[in-house]
């Protein structure tokens, strides 16, 4: 169907937008039944019109407080909160029943597996914390792949011993080293059900929506895929009055590999030289309504709150996104 919604209603264009729609029903009608039938296709091409626009429900999750102790109860936690997107609640090293387990309970109840998250620092010049970080990597894309979450995620580390920024990070050497590493983690577990995302971040690669593209062509490998925190990309004035028009650049660009995000949010403080601060979503200026009109074009991909201190921090963050979706007729699912 051509004709929008608001064409078919726009007066000057309904009858013809109309009988676009409608195809064998075209205006007019020579009888009641005819017209009946036409009013029930008629109703049938806008109601896909609407679903086309509203787009897919989005996946809202965030931290789960208390420890986990059985499928039931994990699910019966974040279905409390209103999510239908969670953590991954194993670490590695579960055994594979307990994995099934969770993996079938989140499924019965609508619920995806965001994310296993293998923060380590693979880049490190101490070979020992290297190692750690690496076999991190390996064991959590096994747990990903197994539990069948959406990806394993990881920052690409830091030229530092422990943890960046350093001189280094943004070089052509570095570079190249994160392609390796990548290719390397890919390529020993080699995930058939899940993919390895690195996170955006303003000192090391990706740093930029053209960064990330450069290492999705070099290191060349289909598990290889794309995890977006837009308040990460925010370095600049500019990127920051600016950042809706950021986000959707993200999406047009990468949005199909998209695996996972992130829900943050950012202001800018007083003085020079740009002081950005990352803060609870509701209390900055990151253009949720372009955010979530984004993500509502993808299917399944989970929006994740984190970094949040208290319970209490989490449901504001949650209420506030939630109340965006409202605003811009958005759903969640």
């Amino acid at each position: 169907m051509n004709a929008t919604v608001e064409e078919i209603f726009e007066v000057g264009t309904a009858v013809p937008a109309v009988r676009g729609a409608l195809g064998e029903h075209a205006l007019p009608f020579n009888s009641r039944r005819r017209f009946l039938q036409g009013s029930l296709a008629c109703g049938a091409a806008i109601g896909s019109v609407r679903a086309e626009a509203q787009g897919h429900p989005v996946r809202l999750g965030g931290k789960i407080f208390g420890k986990v102790k059985s499928p039931a109860a994990w699910v019966a936690s974040v279905k409390a909160l209103g999510y239908s997107a969670a953590y991954c609640p194993l670490k590695p090293g579960a055994g594979q029943d307990e994995i099934d387990a969770y993996a079938d309970t989140a499924r019965k109840n609508n619920i995806i597996i965001a994310e296993v998250g293998a923060w380590s620092n693979p880049l490190s010049p101490n070979q020992e914390i290297r190692d750690k970080a690496i076999y991190k990597c390996l064991a959590g894309l096994d747990l990903a792949d197994r539990i069948g979450a959406n990806c394993c995620v990881n920052i690409a580390g830091s030229r530092a011993e422990n943890k960046g920024p350093h001189a280094d990070d943004l070089t052509e050497e570095t570079f190249e080293m994160i392609v390796e590493t990548t290719r390397r983690i890919i390529d020993e577990v080699k995930p058939t059900r899940t993919f390895f995302c690195l996170e955006c971040m303003p000192s090391v690669y990706p740093d930029s929506i053209d960064s990330y593209q450069r290492l999705i062509k070099a290191i060349d490998r289909e598990r290889f895929a794309v995890h977006l925190d837009p308040v990460n990309l925010i370095t600049s004035h500019w990127r920051y009055y600016n950042n809706g028009q950021l986000i959707r650049r993200f999406f047009k660009e990468l949005g199909p590999r998209i695996k996972s995000c992130h829900g943050k949010d950012i202001a800018l403080q007083e003085g020079y030289p740009v002081h950005l601060q990352e803060v609870q979503p509701g209390l900055g200026t990151l253009d949720y309504k372009t955010y979530l009109q984004e993500l509502r074009k993808l299917r399944d991909i989970p929006l994740m709150l984190e970094h949040l201190k208290t319970a209490e921090e989490y449901k504001a963050a949650a209420d506030y996104i939630r109340s965006v979706g409202r605003e811009n007729n958005i759903a969640f699912g």
